[in-house]
């Protein structure tokens, strides 16, 4: 053991003068444990929000979209190219269009997605969000000919009233030119399931089609508007993209499922730092109470320091008492605080203690998921702050002089 550190916890466990300097060496200690074990539990708490979003977005969405029209021949040729490669694991033909639905006097914008339900399950798990129904549509009696099927968000269709079985108008923003003038074009088709992602905004805006009835109702005969691609690694997602992208070259149009919702993940983002800011907050309050323990301490000892200077201690063995000093006051905080972050992550994880209403987040317990880069930014950020508050003590102890400080300590 060091000089400075056995000096440093010899004044650690002395007993000071009065309450208030241990009180504000164990308010210190608080306050940074508090301040570590707050920032880990709410950072772990939106990973896990934002984990939980991303996996419902990759669940209904897939990995890479080639966006652009494609007639037969194109559509066989990229995806051949496309399953050559390794990291490919299923490519699927799709059609987006805009529509109106309509039903019963109410009517809303809806994104139309054609698709085929055969290969689809090979680049997302829209299939198993079917809560209800499925592709083939209810034939009544007596009837002959049977509308198309369409699938409905859950969300979408509580919102227009309806279930499995209605009949529903799509009305296309295409125009036809008909004897009688340019008209919309109009189509039935007949709801033959329901499916819930659990994410709001394809719940309550997507519809679902066969890819054929799709294009033909978008007047796109034999054409796609596009190809998606899923990888057996979804973090390479942007190389592969632009691998892609170098490969089909002009007139389309590569993007990932990150790129597609880019707003979204800009502000999970952001709010994750703003929250880590203002949480570091309580962390730099706490660094500035072990400042203000330190100045304390340095004036109590006094003396104690005019006779260490005065039997050969350097000044920088004295700065080195206080930076060990602090140093220990900040490690009993960050070990504290780690230790009760980690636990209430578990608590919070294990314990349904917030229960959420499921209509609004889709999830009934608050998600967790700590990550090691998080609690490591989070220790080093906080032994920062200790550093930074160590510094003015520390010096200004070390440069006192030492015959007034024993004259007058």
């Amino acid at each position: 053991m060091s000089f400075e550190l056995f000096i440093a916890e010899r004044y650690l466990k002395a007993k000071r003068k009065g309450l208030f300097a241990v009180i504000t060496t164990l308010i210190a200690v608080a306050g940074v444990a508090v301040g570590v074990a707050a920032m880990i539990t709410t950072l772990s708490v939106m990973n896990g929000f934002q984990q939980d979003i991303q996996s419902k977005i990759i669940g209904a969405q897939a990995h890479i979209v080639i966006f652009g029209e494609m007639d037969a021949a194109a559509r066989t040729a990229i995806t051949s190219r496309l399953l050559h490669d390794r990291e490919v694991r299923g490519v699927s033909p799709m059609v987006l269009g805009q529509a109106i639905l309509s039903f019963n006097r109410r009517s809303s914008g809806i994104v139309l997605r054609g698709l085929d339900p055969d290969q689809e399950i090979n680049v997302s798990n829209l299939m198993a969000s079917i809560t209800g129904g499925g592709w083939e549509p209810r034939r009544r009696l007596n009837e002959k000919d049977v509308p198309p099927a369409i699938i409905l968000g859950e969300e979408l269709a509580r919102n227009m009233a309806v279930w499995i079985g209605d009949d529903v108008v799509l009305i296309s923003p295409q125009s036809m030119d008909t004897g009688f003038g340019i008209l919309p074009k109009m189509k039935k088709f007949r709801i033959s399931g329901v499916l819930k992602t659990g994410y709001y905004e394809f719940d309550n805006t997507m519809a679902y089609a066969r890819v054929t009835e799709a294009a033909d109702f978008l007047g796109m005969g034999d054409k796609i508007t596009g190809l998606e691609v899923k990888l057996d690694d979804v973090d390479r997602a942007g190389e592969v993209a632009r691998r892609i992208k170098r490969g089909v070259g002009f007139p389309y149009m590569v993007k990932t499922f990150s790129d597609m919702n880019s707003t979204l993940y800009a502000a999970l983002k952001l709010e994750k730092f703003v929250m880590f800011l203002i949480l570091g907050l309580i962390v730099l309050v706490a660094a500035l109470n072990i400042s203000s323990n330190l100045i304390l301490l340095g004036t109590e000892k006094m003396r104690d320091i005019g006779i260490l200077r005065a039997i050969g201690a350097t000044p920088r063995k004295i700065q080195n008492v206080f930076w060990w000093e602090g140093f220990l006051i900040g490690t009993t905080g960050i070990a504290l605080g780690l230790a009760l972050g980690l636990t209430l992550c578990w608590i919070i994880s294990t314990f349904n203690i917030v229960e959420l209403p499921s209509d609004v987040y889709y999830i009934t317990r608050v998600p967790v998921s700590i990550r090691p880069a998080d609690v490591l930014l989070v220790v080093l950020g906080s032994y920062l702050l200790c550093f930074v508050a160590i510094l003015y003590p520390a010096i200004r102890t070390s440069r006192v002089n030492p015959v007034d400080a024993i004259r007058y300590g």
